[in-house]
């Protein structure tokens, strides 16, 4: 096949007619046209690689011939309409079945190109008859108009169906979009009822025991007890905050807000707060950008995916965890890898969906790697995960900046 076969045979394909019932609108057109010409038979031929295939017809039944068969293919790429009074005899013709009578014995024959918006000549308008005749001026004219507006109906019908997919498409959308926000706003109100009322509790209660702590003396057992305390409510506020920002950002239309964040130090507070989490592992942390974004947001991100790198380690051995970042032409892409259980390579793209999990036997909601995603794309980022050498998982995310 030459590369203008190829050309063609895609623009034909775009089209949809080859084998559908002959359309309405285009056997109006060829009756139209044969009523122009004044002859009792026309056709719209497309041309494909081997084929000349009639879409529709008026005076004869449509069908299908090798395209070295076909009198249009003989003149397919002339440029310009050809009419001929006589088709027995033209030298181009006079030997073709379709006038020597194996197929038909036509003698007048009047062609004219369809040519698509690209350029690429797909077909022709043709009108005949089996006795000679002529063609005045204002008739080729009407002809060469009429070869023009085949060519508008296949392209409005390729149109409409292409917009129609696309109203599909976003209707689709929306009703995922509708139902995410169904599961985010129930997670933000499990969220809200389950954590922020023991938390507020436990808020209160550390505050009281600092508070009855009063001033303790240097090196005693009590003021090792006020660090902890401390440190617990600094923690609680942090938890607090994070709630704060995931409710928030969970309501249709939150915005976030948009400031420098050193990750670096963000990565230091959530190493503070998965402690419990993190005994035991191997955590490497190699030096991180700042970036502009939400904090409280992209603190969550990383959260998430540390505390999954923690939690899905290979039966019998400890977590190893590196954190790490390097520039990339977007912006900056910051690495979570650990060495644990994996996830399988068709599993990569679902376990970002609301409430999907892999390992079952891992406790869990399935939501930590679905806020991530949303974080990360409300940041204009993208996300991904990838096979650690050695096994276990990668996960990435990349930023602007």
């Amino acid at each position: 096949m030459t590369q203008t076969d190829a050309r063609r045979v895609a623009e034909i394909g775009r089209y949809r007619v080859l084998w559908e019932p002959p359309r309405p609108d285009l056997v109006a057109l060829v009756e139209v046209a044969a009523q122009v010409a004044r002859v009792p038979m026309a056709t719209i031929n497309l041309i494909t690689d081997t084929e000349q295939v009639q879409v529709a017809a008026v005076g004869f039944a449509a069908s299908v011939c090798a395209r070295e068969d076909s009198m249009c293919n003989v003149v397919l790429h002339a440029g310009h309409p050809v009419i001929v009074p006589d088709a027995s005899r033209d030298e181009r013709f006079r030997d073709n079945p379709f006038v020597t009578g194996v197929i038909g014995r036509v003698r007048f024959y009047a062609t004219h190109q369809l040519v698509t918006p690209a350029g690429d000549v797909i077909g022709t308008l043709c009108v005949f008859d089996e006795q000679p005749r002529e063609l005045t001026g204002e008739q080729e004219h009407a002809l060469a108009a009429l070869a023009d507006r085949v060519v508008d109906l296949l392209e409005l019908e390729l149109r409409t169906r292409e917009l129609s997919a696309t109203l599909a498409e976003r209707e689709r959308l929306h009703a995922e979009l509708e139902r995410s926000n169904e599961q985010l706003a129930a997670f933000a109100g499990q969220v809200s009822h389950d954590l922020r009322n023991p938390l507020t509790a436990m808020s209160m209660s550390l505050r009281l025991i600092v508070e009855q702590l009063g001033e303790v003396a240097p090196g005693t057992d009590e003021e090792e007890i006020a660090w902890l305390v401390t440190r617990a409510i600094g923690g609680v506020d942090r938890m607090e905050s994070l709630i704060d920002g995931l409710l928030a950002y969970a309501r249709l239309g939150a915005e976030l807000s948009r400031v420098e964040v050193d990750l670096s130090a963000a990565m230091t507070e959530v190493a503070e707060d998965l402690a419990p989490a993190l005994a035991g592992a191997a955590l490497t942390v190699g030096p991180l950008p700042t970036v502009v974004g939400d904090p409280v947001q992209l603190r969550a991100v990383l959260q998430n995916l540390v505390a999954n790198a923690a939690k899905f380690t290979r039966p019998g051995e400890p977590a190893r965890i590196g954190v790490g970042a390097c520039r990339v032409p977007a912006g900056w892409r910051v690495e979570v890898v650990d060495h644990g259980l994996g996830v399988p390579a068709e599993q990569r793209q679902r376990v970002f969906e609301p409430f999907t999990r892999v390992h079952a036997k891992v406790p869990g909601s399935g939501i930590g790697l679905a806020t991530v995603r949303r974080v990360v794309e409300a940041h204009d980022g993208r996300l991904g995960l990838a096979e650690t050498d050695g096994g276990g998982t990668t996960a990435w995310f990349e930023l602007p900046g």
